[in-house]
């Protein structure tokens, strides 16, 4: 049995595991204020919100509910846009959305109310910026955004940097039973449930889109509670971290951030916040896609992986060994990724991403790119190139890595390393752009990494020669 709360309701359920959240709330609890959109999780539409006990307190996170498996809700606190209703009085969001003339078809509009009330709950900073990161991945064609972006700018502005429940149902932005949530989560017999054997799934973004309607009918293993495929660990100069953490665990992980300043601002390109509040750093390596973000960013990072079977055996192998051709990986029946570990950066260690696609945001990239360089002084110590979405495989630049090692960095020394790069890599055309556009997006995006981490020693036009 499945057994979770939604909005002021205990919820004890029989159907199926692998059936989608948002038809579970839409058909079988009839709360249709939940939309269906894209079913892809690009609309937001569906946006719930989904509170989870930790340390006595709820912890509340957006989701599209449309590529959510009904069991990962089991033992948590799911919210609908009913869910966020006070009686006889519109919430602080939905007021924001009025005030600002928000809404006009009103499809999407449940999802920003959604998304903002789930802002308000977050334990983070109650700035403009936060808040438009919370609606990144709600989509509206009506309003041309500018209205909803006021709303959320007022928001923020009622806010007043505040989070606190009793505050916030003081001040109208949630209803009053939110105050009773963390006792009836945790009196709720919510235990482990015994997972049928079928196919592993963990945040579910990448599988729901292709195979929604097979999972829903098929047995799925859930995978997502495991608590031996979570976390984020440092030690002795070694990070290690459980296949089953989101993009937004390592977003918000405060000592990452310190050996990757810019983590957050590589990582806002991952997605919308939505998606990196579910979608795991494991499902996105055996997605095995030629263009997968994060897979990219951690080849660079010349990571290991732990591979784990049935019986608890491990091994453990380099990531830029585990793609053997296209959609294919060296992963046998009944094994899992369990965790993947890498370097952390010296202070002479220099990290970059890039990526370029067809909008800003949550989009697929036609190239994206990941650099690691060690330096002495003006002389390569070490160096890991990867790229995406010009080969089969997320490509790891073996040739062109090994040729800038104990090179000078200067102009002439990358533009030769190009030269090697352009043979390594072999793209085609497709609906993200043709093959000589890709090659130019990696020659460009392979000067981008020097230029963005010595904007003191190179310009573009010190490579303009080669243009």
């Amino acid at each position: 049995m499945i057994t979770f709360i939604l909005n002021n309701k205990i919820i004890t359920t029989s159907e199926h595991s692998g059936m989608t959240l948002l038809d579970f709330v839409r058909y079988e609890q009839r709360l249709t204020g939940t939309k269906i959109g894209c079913r892809e999780g690009d609309c937001a539409a569906c946006t719930v919100l989904v509170g989870e006990l930790k340390n006595g307190s709820i912890e509340y996170q957006s989701i599209t509910s449309c590529i959510s498996p009904l069991g990962n809700a089991h033992g948590k606190h799911i919210v609908t846009v009913e869910g966020t209703n006070l009686k006889d009085k519109l919430t602080t969001a939905q007021e924001a959305m009025k005030a600002n003339y928000a809404t006009q078809c009103g499809f999407c509009t449940p999802g920003f109310v959604v998304s903002l009330t789930g802002f308000a709950l977050l334990n983070s900073e109650k700035n403009y910026s936060n808040a438009l990161d919370a609606i990144s991945g709600n989509i509206c064609r009506c309003t041309g955004y500018k209205a909803i972006e006021k709303a959320a700018h007022q928001v923020v502005e009622k806010l007043d940097n505040q989070n606190n429940i009793d505050w916030l149902i003081q001040n109208e932005f949630i209803p009053e039973y939110f105050k009773t949530i963390p006792k009836r989560l945790g009196d709720l017999e919510a235990k482990d449930r015994n997972q049928p054997k079928g196919k592993y799934v963990s945040g579910g973004t990448d599988l729901y889109v292709q195979q929604a309607d097979h999972l829903a009918d098929n047995e799925v293993h859930l995978i997502a509670e495991k608590d031996y495929l979570k976390g984020i660990s440092i030690k002795n100069g070694i990070c290690t971290i459980g296949t089953n953490s989101t993009v937004s665990d390592l977003w918000n992980h405060s000592e990452l951030s310190i050996h990757f300043p810019n983590l957050k601002k590589h990582l806002k390109l991952v997605s919308s916040e939505q998606i990196r509040n579910m979608a795991s750093l494991g499902g996105n390596f055996v997605n095995a896609s030629p263009i997968g973000d994060m897979t990219i960013y951690f080849l660079a990072l010349n990571s290991d992986i732990t591979i784990t079977n049935e019986n608890g055996s491990e091994r453990n192998l380099p990531l830029k060994q585990f793609y053997q051709g296209y959609k294919t990986y060296d992963l046998k029946d009944g094994e899992l990724l369990k965790d993947i570990h890498f370097k952390l950066p010296t202070q002479s260690t220099f990290f970059n991403f890039e990526k370029v696609c067809k909008r800003t945001h949550l989009d697929i990239a036609s190239v994206n790119s990941a650099i690691q360089i060690t330096m002495d002084n003006n002389n390569i110590l070490e160096a890991h190139v990867a790229i995406g979405g010009v080969a089969a495989i997320p490509k790891y630049l073996h040739e062109t890595s090994a040729f800038l090692i104990e090179k000078p960095l200067t102009p002439d020394t990358i533009i030769e390393a190009n030269d090697i790069l352009q043979n390594e890599i072999s793209p085609i055309s497709d609906v993200r752009g043709s093959s000589d556009y890709k090659r130019l997006l990696g020659r460009q995006l392979f000067f981008a990494h020097f230029t963005e981490l010595f904007p003191e020693a190179f310009t573009l036009n010190d490579f303009v020669q080669h243009a």
